[in-house]
Formats: C-alpha cells, structure tokens, sequence
C-alpha cells in the first residue's frame, strides 16, 4: 500500500518560515519517501505506509517541539499504489 500525506503547521508567517515549518520540512525531506513537494502553504509526501507513517509521527513529535500550535494533515491510500 502507498499513502500520500499533505500537511501544514501553524501559526504561519509571511515574512520568514517558523522554527516548526523549518523542522517539519527537514523532517518529510529527510525522510525515506518517493515523493516530496514542499511550499509555502503545505506540503505533500508519498511513499510506503511505513515510511509515510513514520515519517507523520516524527513530524508531529518535532514540529509540536518547535513550537508549532496546530498540524493539519491529511493522509489517502494512493488508487492503484501498490509497491
């Protein structure tokens, strides 16, 4: 099964990217996944469901660290995504 998971991190800042926007990209570019974008109003990621699901608990646990006051995300099992 393959999952993509599109997510943000608030509060936001226009001006310059938080400490938690910062840390919850390192997190998702570092992470072993096929796929990442990253913008400045979300973010997306695909891979295997380990790697999406592991990958969603550290950013979590270090944005929330780095001061984020919400996450949003959203995570879909990919039609036809075996691997």
């Amino acid at each position: 099964m393959r999952l993509r998971v599109e997510f943000t991190t608030e509060p936001f800042d226009l001006d310059e990217a938080p400490a938690h926007a910062v840390v919850a990209r390192e997190v998702i570019q570092s992470a072993d996944l096929d796929a990442v974008d990253v913008g400045p109003f979300g973010n997306t990621a695909e891979g295997g469901v380990d790697a999406v699901l592991t990958a969603v608990d550290a950013l979590l646990r270090e944005s929330l660290a780095a001061g984020a006051t919400r996450v949003s995300l959203q995570v879909n099992v990919i039609e036809g995504g075996e691997k």
